[in-house]
C-alpha cells in the first residue's frame, strides 16, 4: 500500500464547505494543522457530529480563552535540553515535534508554536543523562510522534539507549498504528529492529494513542499484529473527551476492540485544561459515569484500565466519585512522599480538574525548575 498524503492546508479538504474552511483558517494559523488522506477517510463526512472529524479538524472553540499552554508544568521536568525526569525510575526524551496527524487536543500544543523548542534533533545531552542516573530503567521516546522518525534516527537512539544496562524498557509513545499503520508494518527494517532490541529481559513497548474505536481498522489490526510479531507489547492511553468517546457504549467496544486485538487498556485520561481544549471538556464526575458504564459493559481484560488525572504533581488516580465527595490516589507522584497518599475531597459538580477540588492544594505545590535551559510558555 502507498504511504499515505499529508496535508497541511486546510483549504485542500475540499469535503469541508469552502465558507467553514475561511472560519477554520484563522485556527490553522494559532494552532497547527496537519491530517493524511487515509485517516481523512474514516471520516464520515455526512455527520457534522462525527468523530473521527473532531479529532483531526479544528474547531472555533480552539480559540476560546481557557487553560494554559503547559497544564502540568512539564518545562519544570527537564534535566538537560529535550529529557524530562519527572518519575524516579522513568525519563522522557522528546524526539519529535511532528506527528501523523495533529489531534485537536493535544496537551503538548505548545511543542508546534514557532517560539517553543523542545523537541530535540541531537538526543546525545538526554542519553548521556540517562547513562549517568542509574534509577532510570526505561524511557518514553515522545513528542510529538516518536514513529514518525525514519527508522535510522530509531536504530541510532535505541542502541545508544540498549548500550545502557540499567535502561530494560524503552517505550514509543505513538499514534501511528492509527494515523499511518502502513508506515509500522511495510517497514521491514523498523520491525526487525523491533525483533533485534525487543527480548524476554529487555523489552519495547508501544503506547498507542487510540481514541476511538473506529480507528481499529483492518490496516490498524495488521500494525499492531507486526508489532506483536516483533515482539513488541502495545499498550493504549486515550483521554476521554466530549463529543468524540464519552459514551460508554462507544468507550466499552474501544476497551473490548483493543483487548480482542491484544492491546492493553492502560489509561484513561482527564482531558488536561491545555490553551485550546475548552469543547472536549467534561466535569470529573461525568468522566467517573461515563468510566465505569463502559468498564461495566466489558471483560476483566478491558477493565485493566486506570483512570487518572496527570497533574503537575503525579497521576492522580481516580477512584470513585460519589455523594459530592472525590475518592482519589497518587498513583505516581513527583514527590516520593506522595506517591499512594488516599485523599477524599469535595467535589463539586463543575469540577473538572485536581485543582478544582476545595483542599487540593495541600497535597502539592508548584515544582521548582530542574534546569534553567527552558522558559515556561504559560
Amino acid at each position: 500500500m502507498a504511504q499515505p498524503k499529508y496535508i497541511t492546508n486546510i483549504e485542500k479538504i475540499t469535503q469541508i464547505p469552502k465558507e467553514e474552511r475561511e472560519k477554520l483558517k484563522e485556527i490553522t494559523n494559532k494552532f497547527v494543522f496537519r491530517v493524511n488522506d487515509y485517516y481523512l477517510n474514516l471520516i464520515n463526512w455526512d455527520d457534522p457530529n462525527d468523530p473521527i472529524r473532531k479529532l483531526v479538524i479544528p474547531n472555533e472553540g480552539e480559540l476560546n480563552e481557557y487553560g494554559s499552554w503547559d497544564a502540568s508544568d512539564e518545562a519544570a521536568n527537564y534535566v538537560v535540553p529535550g529529557c524530562q525526569h519527572k518519575y524516579k525510575t522513568t525519563a522522557l526524551l522528546i524526539v519529535s515535534e511532528v506527528c501523523g496527524a495533529y489531534c485537536r487536543f493535544c496537551f503538548r500544543k505548545r511543542l508546534f508554536r514557532n517560539d517553543v523548542k523542545e523537541a530535540m534533533s541531537d538526543v546525545t545531552p538526554g542519553i548521556e543523562y540517562i547513562a549517568q542516573t542509574p534509577e532510570i530503567n526505561n524511557v518514553l521516546l515522545t513528542g510529538g510522534d516518536s514513529l514518525i522518525l525514519a527508522t535510522k534516527k530509531i536504530r541510532y537512539i535505541v542502541e545508544r539507549l540498549r548500550a545502557i544496562d540499567h535502561v530494560k524498557i524503552i517505550r514509543f509513545g505513538s499514534k501511528l498504528p492509527v494515523f499511518n499503520p502502513m508506515r509500522i508494518y511495510e517497514d521491514q527494517e523498523l520491525l526487525d529492529l523491533f525483533r533485534q532490541y525487543s527480548t524476554p529481559e529487555k523489552r519495547i513497548y508501544v503506547m498507542a494513542h487510540v481514541n476511538h474505536p473506529r480507528e481499529i481498522t483492518e490496516e490498524a489490526r495488521k500494525a499492531f499484529q507486526a508489532l506483536h510479531d516483533a515482539g513488541v507489547i502495545v499498550v493504549n492511553q486515550t483521554p476521554i473527551l466530549k463529543g468524540i468517546n464519552d459514551d460508554p457504549e462507544v468507550l466499552a467496544e474501544l476497551l473490548d476492540k483493543l483487548s480482542w486485538a491484544g492491546v492493553t487498556p492502560y489509561y484513561f485520561f482527564v482531558n488536561r485544561p491545555v490553551a485550546g481544549n475548552s469543547d472536549f471538556v467534561l466535569t470529573l464526575e461525568e468522566v467517573y459515569k461515563i468510566v465505569e458504564q463502559a468498564k461495566a459493559r466489558t471483560s476483566g481484560l478491558g477493565k485493566r484500565v486506570r483512570l487518572v488525572m496527570s497533574h503537575s504533581s503525579g497521576k492522580i488516580e481516580i477512584l470513585a466519585i460519589e455523594n459530592g465527595k472525590a475518592y482519589l490516589k497518587y498513583h505516581q507522584s513527583r514527590d516520593d512522599e506522595q506517591y499512594g497518599k488516599f485523599m477524599i475531597l469535595d467535589c463539586p459538580k463543575d469540577a473538572t480538574w485536581f485543582d478544582d477540588l476545595p483542599g487540593s492544594e495541600q497535597y502539592w505545590k508548584k515544582p521548582v525548575k530542574k534546569a534553567v535551559q527552558l522558559s515556561s510558555v504559560n
